[in-house]
């Protein structure tokens, strides 16, 4: 799993791939955090394009950055994704896009 991390009017981009389970969510979630500190955006979206695979390791990370910045947005999540995350109440705290 890899992630590449852009800002972009004051908005943190992180375009994230592969598989997102127990076993990859750590590092990705780490630099995540770091950027959000570094940076202090207004807003972060999360790019689902590229995810093949996510358990509830992707909830858990959702829910926690929404502790460190209170406006996210996921985009391009596929049909199965998008359910998860619709069934797990991420659509409460997060635009599902």
């Amino acid at each position: 799993m890899t992630a590449r991390f852009s800002m972009r009017d004051n908005v943190l981009y992180a375009v994230i791939s592969g598989e997102i389970d127990h076993h990859s969510i750590k590092p990705i979630r780490d630099e995540t955090d770091v950027q959000i500190l570094k940076n202090s955006p207004k807003g972060l979206i999360i790019d689902f394009k590229n995810i093949t695979f996510m358990d509830s390791s992707g909830i858990g990370f959702i829910m926690g950055r929404y502790k460190l910045i209170h406006n996210i947005t996921i985009v391009n999540a596929d049909a199965n994704i998008k359910k998860i995350m619709l069934l797990s109440g991420i659509g409460r705290i997060a635009t599902i896009n």
